[in-house]
């Protein structure tokens, strides 16, 4: 790992906790994985004949074709398109509301499920025999594409549609930490009672939503689930596509889950910038090592500091088997941006309680809780919910 100077270990406490300047952990690759959506031979008789919903993004692929084309010049009756946040191109910013439209390539509607509606319809389920979803999540429980399978779920089961979701691996698959959501504090970025890290596939967590009773009226949704192939949950996914605008490289994947928690504070995690998610300060940080001037750009039109100088960390030296060895959230990241803010009053906004799915998390940090003291909070619940989780899971598990 290209680390310049051992500085780093001083100047952010905890950054090189559990990783050895000396010697790099074994990652186990997830690169010979077949998806769910490229076995073609195990879902396409089940969409022959009948009218076809995808819930899609631009992750949806089989190899470099897009889905909605794979099944069209299949001779597959696809009706229309429901997308999430960011849109069916993946390139709205966050937290935007995204328009309906027409897919210019395929003449399809596009329905958005992140504008006046994040559930579908009945009228937009009337002309639907059977609803696809095929969208590549991150496996964090603040990104909202699990929120929009819950809602899909819960509109299947309320209309009678049959769900078939297609499985892809989760880059942050391999390990399961942080708070438990508390739900009292449930939002569209945090719908169930699972932790911020909660290591299974789309597909296990659907199975999850059904099997724990989480859908309105405790109703249960008619599932099928098209799993991997080759994949069990020690791997690390290369992603083949990035599945948000921001969210550019796996590194930032795999940072996403400790640096998204400043996005209900008042530090930059690098949007208008080339490393978003891979950069993190604000203006006037005394010990940081590197500066970024944010700038609107196509995915973050108003990125917060637009124009400033922001003094920050850069994540981008650390290798994807930092983040692998560690299997943890990075806590100490928030803490140190805590302690050096000037006005500590202002530090959390009431977003971050809805991130962290719990006010307990910003009171123990407030209280100057080390990380130790804080995990050992987390774990009757983490405890409790390992154990739920396995009754789910359809891949070989990393314990």
């Amino acid at each position: 790992m290209n680390i310049p100077c051992r500085k780093w270990a001083a100047c952010l406490p905890g950054l090189l906790l559990s990783l050895s300047l000396h010697a790099q952990p074994e990652v186990r690759w997830a690169d010979s994985v077949v998806t769910g959506a490229e076995r073609t031979e195990s879902y396409w008789n089940l969409l022959r004949g009948r009218n076809v919903a995808l819930v899609v993004n631009h992750s949806a692929r089989i190899g470099t074709t897009h889905l909605a084309d794979s099944l069209l010049r299949a001779g597959i009756s696809v009706k229309k398109i429901f997308s999430p946040e960011h849109g069916f191109r993946g390139l709205a910013d966050a937290g935007m509301p995204v328009p309906s439209s027409r897919d210019e390539q395929t003449g399809l509607p596009v329905l958005s499920l992140y504008g006046k509606n994040y559930k579908p319809t009945t009228q937009q389920l009337q002309d639907v025999d059977v609803v696809v979803y095929d969208i590549q999540d991150v496996g964090v429980r603040f990104y909202t594409y699990l929120s929009t399978l819950h809602y899909v779920m819960e509109a299947c089961a309320e209309n009678n549609k049959p769900l078939i979701v297609l499985d892809r691996p989760n880059p942050n698959g391999f390990y399961v930490d942080g708070p438990v959501l508390d739900t009292a504090f449930r939002s569209f970025v945090g719908m169930h009672p699972v932790p911020v890290v909660y290591g299974m596939t789309v597909g296990e967590y659907a199975r999850m939503i059904n099997g724990e009773g989480w859908l309105a009226g405790n109703r249960t949704c008619s599932l099928t689930v098209i799993p991997c192939r080759n994949y069990d949950h020690s791997m690390l996914y290369p992603l083949p596509v990035p599945p948000s605008p921001n969210l550019r490289s796996l590194k930032a994947v795999l940072a996403y889950p400790s640096l998204c928690f400043f996005e209900g504070t008042p530090v930059s995690v690098g949007r208008g910038t080339e490393k978003p998610f891979l950069l993190f300060g604000y203006p006037g940080y005394r010990r940081g090592s590197t500066l970024f001037i944010p700038q609107p750009m196509a995915g973050a039109t108003a990125p917060p500091y637009s124009g400033q100088e922001v003094h920050g960390h850069d994540l981008s030296i650390l290798t994807e088997a930092y983040f692998y060895e560690r299997r943890s959230i990075n806590l100490y990241w928030l803490m140190d941006m805590y302690q050096s803010f000037p006005d500590k009053s202002r530090f959390f906004l009431p977003f971050f309680n809805k991130l962290a799915g719990t006010n307990l998390l910003q009171q123990q940090i407030r209280d100057g809780l080390n990380e130790a003291a804080i995990r050992e909070t987390w774990k009757p619940q983490l405890e409790a919910f390992r154990e739920i989780r396995k009754k789910y899971l359809l891949y070989p598990d990393f314990e």
